[in-house]
C-alpha cells in the first residue's frame, strides 16, 4: 500500500476525531489507529525497496553510459589508426577522435549528473515523506499519551471537603 495513502488515512482518522472540550486532545479510534500504524510498519520497507530499485537503475544507465563510452573511444581509436596510415589525413583524424573522446566524456558525465539529480530527487522526496509520516505517528502517540494521562483519577486536594 502507497505509504502516502496510509498517511491520509491516518490524518483522516485524527479528522474524524472526537475532540475533548476545552483541550487540545482528541479521542482517536485506537484500533484503527494501530492497523494503520502496522500498515505503515509493512509500507515502508516498500518504499526504501522503491528507492534501492531506483539506485539500481541509475547504476545501470551508468554502466550502460560506460559502456557506450568504451565503444565510442574504442571507435575513435581504430579511425585514429586507419587515420595515421593515410599521411596526408593524419591531423585531421587525430582532430576528429580528440572531438569523439570529449564528446563521449561530456556525454557520460551529463547522463551521471542526470542520473544523479534523479536519485537525489527521489531519495529526497522519500526521505520528506517519511518525515512527515513520523511526525504524524510522533503526534498522534503524544495526543494519546496526553489524553490517557488525562484520564487518570486526580488525587483530592488536601484541606477540601
Amino acid at each position: 500500500m502507497d505509504i502516502l495513502h496510509l498517511v491520509d488515512r491516518l490524518e483522516e482518522l485524527f479528522n474524524e476525531s472526537r475532540s475533548i472540550p476545552f483541550t487540545q486532545s482528541v479521542i482517536v479510534d485506537e484500533d484503527r489507529m494501530l492497523d494503520i500504524i502496522d500498515q505503515m510498519r509493512v509500507s515502508i520497507p516498500e518504499e526504501i525497496k522503491k528507492a534501492q530499485q531506483i539506485l539500481a537503475q541509475r547504476d545501470r544507465i551508468l554502466a550502460q553510459s560506460q559502456e557506450e563510452a568504451n565503444r565510442t573511444i574504442a571507435l575513435a581509436r581504430e579511425k585514429s589508426d586507419q587515420a595515421i596510415e593515410q599521411n596526408n589525413v593524419v591531423q585531421a583524424a587525430q582532430s576528429r577522435a580528440e572531438q569523439i573522446l570529449l564528446q563521449a566524456r561530456a556525454d557520460v558525465e551529463a547522463t551521471k549528473m542526470e542520473a544523479d539529480e534523479y536519485v537525489l530527487e527521489t531519495l529526497t522526496r522519500l526521505e520528506m515523506e517519511l518525515d512527515r509520516s513520523i511526525n504524524q505517528v510522533r503526534n498522534g502517540i503524544r495526543a494519546i499519551t496526553s489524553e490517557k494521562q488525562n484520564r487518570q483519577p486526580q488525587p483530592p486536594k488536601p484541606g477540601v471537603t
